[in-house]
């Protein structure tokens, strides 16, 4: 069985204030495209469908329409949901959806999931949305405990794995298991456009915790990569966002990931890249090098300038955007100088505890520190969690 691996298409992102709807549109043409073209069976939506809670109607509109072209080729389609989706939002009429479009954000159907069947047999793919450890930790927990699981993702995600790995005995079935879920899995690379999901205890959870899989379609860090399995011979694989939303994600190839199945269970990916609406750069050096002829080629890129001048030259930040319209971020680091100043562009998408630390640390010319960086943590954690909550 052949499956299209994507996840984070934070529909309604925008990028330090330019929106990227023409951008998502087009990436979501091209996954049809490959969809189409591969012949696969089915797509997996691994989580973060959406970029915030409420989502703006053109990007709703934009993924149904989505939907609709790959139910129109007749290709199955599962989504998840993740930390930045409101599960209820994302799961309305769910299971009014005609067979084909199967929707996972309620928790407790985690053990309940989609069979699909090809030449060789059936394939069970179950769906585990993300899980708030806060929140899950009671209602995953056995009616006998003494105390309810601890507040980590290891313990939500392996008990939401004890209940799939149950429901797979009682079906005494040989079929083939794939997982979708939304998790930090111990050795995944991040990059700093993913929203923290260390909302209380451990923010990451081994791959052991999906032993009894064939294959784990994973979302939430958006460079693909595939982390070590240990303790496990699930292959467990980050497909990656389809487009870069961050300066640290420039060096990033996206793409989606073709993962074939075959009649043992045994894996096979392959990467199809999806072409990005501007490249995306970092340029460093004195004003006179960042402007020099061979920069020019970045002047429609999403770029970082770092200017490193002993003192700022006049009107470097004017000139800069002039030569530069799409930056992201401008700084002045200067070699004798501690401390770099900077300008950051900052909208509803930027990462709340990334700005408030780099705005406490340019004030007082000093890092945050472990104590602060944990207050900061939980005042945003607990802000996000009445935001999915609402």
């Amino acid at each position: 069985m052949k499956f299209l691996h994507t996840s984070d298409l934070h529909l309604g992102r925008s990028l330090s204030g330019y929106s990227l709807a023409e951008a998502q549109q087009a990436a979501l043409n091209q996954i049809v495209a490959i969809a189409a073209e591969k012949l696969v069976d089915a797509v997996l939506i691994a989580g973060d469908v959406y970029d915030r809670a409420v989502p703006p109607p053109d990007s709703v509109a934009m993924f149904e329409n989505f939907l609709g072209q790959l139910r129109g080729l007749g290709i199955e389609v599962v989504v998840i949901s993740g930390n930045h989706d409101q599960p209820i939002r994302l799961g309305y009429g769910s299971d009014l959806f005609n067979d084909g479009l199967h929707v996972f954000t309620n928790p407790e159907r985690v053990d309940q999931p989609v069979a699909l069947r090809d030449a060789h047999g059936e394939v069970l793919v179950y769906g585990i949305p993300y899980l708030d450890p806060e929140l899950m930790r009671r209602r995953f927990s056995e009616p006998q405990a003494d105390a309810p699981l601890p507040a980590t993702h290891e313990a939500v995600l392996g008990a939401a794995m004890q209940r799939i790995r149950a429901d797979l005995k009682v079906r005494s079935s040989q079929a083939r298991v794939v997982v979708v879920a939304h998790a930090f899995v111990v050795g995944g690379q991040e990059s700093t456009s993913e929203r923290d999901v260390a909302v209380g205890g451990v923010p990451s959870a081994p791959s052991a915790v999906f032993d009894g899989a064939h294959y784990v379609a994973l979302g939430h860090l958006h460079g693909p990569q595939q982390p070590a399995s240990i303790a496990t011979e699930a292959v467990l694989r980050y497909s990656g966002s389809p487009l870069r939303y961050s300066i640290s994600e420039r060096n990033h190839i996206k793409s989606v990931t073709i993962v074939d199945l075959d009649a043992m269970g045994k894996v096979e990916v392959e990467l199809v890249p999806i072409d990005q609406e501007r490249p995306m750069a970092e340029l460093r050096g004195s004003l006179a090098e960042v402007l020099a002829a061979e920069n020019q080629v970045h002047r429609q890129s999403w770029v970082k300038v770092v200017i490193t001048d002993e003192l700022a030259p006049d009107n470097w930040r004017a000139i800069l955007r002039e030569h530069f319209p799409y930056f992201l971020e401008i700084e002045h680091e200067s070699s004798g100088a501690h401390r770099a100043v900077g300008m950051v562009q900052v909208d509803r998408n930027s990462n709340p505890i990334d700005i408030a630390g780099k705005f406490i640390a340019n004030v007082r010319s000093s890092p945050v520190s472990d104590d602060e960086q944990a207050i900061l943590d939980d005042v945003i954690a607990s802000i996000r969690r009445a935001e999915v909550q609402a």
